[in-house]
């Protein structure tokens, strides 16, 4: 498993997270929204740096207001813009993975649920060919999140081979309980090419430091320490956070 972490959750700035990713020997994942936002270095910086550095990419494509599977037309051709934007971006970058959310539905109406997946499989065809590999990400945090549990989002990857999954064990977490980790894992390990591992009380989404929280590592350790893919902590806690689960997963990883 190569290991980074995002720089977007621990709360730093790239000169810090390149710091810590060169000493620690992990990748960046980066937050193409900030890049949106802020006037931070472009790709081919980062990569140049990232060169002299050893340190590798992967890539968190637009979330933040943001739905490929909106009901209104222009609302979901903006996301199809920003999203190809943010595969150019990724591509000059050499990131190893892109990681995408899935959309939202803001009533869970038939006739709604119904268009809103349409919305998501016209946007997910629009992206096609893909530069380079990218994760279809679990949710299922709040009633608004389109895809709920493994077997639908199973049902769309069966659709859409061109993509993989990235489970997201925290997520997983408040959706399903204890199980819920294994049950994604179990029914899309032949998917899995990403991973992201932070922790929470199963009550929401807090980013804790692995090992904090509520996850079942224990019971995850045989499947981590077979994965052959990428794997990026989402953890805050600034510098100890990223600290302190890596050194948690390393010795998971051992025992």
């Amino acid at each position: 498993m190569r290991l980074g972490f995002s720089p977007f959750n621990a709360e730093m700035g790239y000169e810090e997270a390149f710091r810590l990713a060169a000493e620690l020997g992990l990748d960046l994942e980066v937050p193409y929204d900030l890049h949106e936002v802020l006037s931070l270095p472009d790709a081919k910086t980062l990569r140049a740096t990232g060169e002299a550095l050893g340190v590798g990419f992967t890539l968190h494509l637009p979330f933040v207001e943001m739905n490929p599977a909106s009901l209104i037309p222009s609302v979901r051709a903006l996301a199809e813009e920003r999203l190809k934007r943010a595969l150019e971006f990724g591509e000059a970058l050499g990131a190893k993975v892109g990681v995408l959310h899935t959309g939202q539905v803001p009533v869970r109406h038939p006739m709604a649920l119904s268009l809103a997946r349409e919305a998501l499989e016209k946007t997910l065809s629009a992206l096609l060919p893909l530069p380079f590999p990218v994760a279809l990400e679990n949710l299922a945090l709040s009633e608004e999140d389109l895809l709920r549990g493994p077997e639908e989002l199973k049902a769309l990857l069966d659709r859409f081979p061109q993509y993989g999954f990235c489970l997201d064990v925290g997520h997983a977490l408040v959706e399903l309980g204890p199980l819920g980790p294994s049950l994604y894992w179990e029914a899309l390990g032949d998917r899995l090419i990403h991973l992201h591992l932070h922790d929470n009380h199963a009550r929401r989404d807090d980013h804790l430091p692995v090992g904090t929280g509520a996850v079942p590592w224990e019971r995850l350790a045989p499947r981590l320490r077979g994965f052959p893919a990428t794997a990026a902590l989402e953890v805050g806690g600034n510098i100890q956070g990223v600290r302190q689960s890596l050194s948690r997963l390393q010795t998971l990883l051992a025992s």
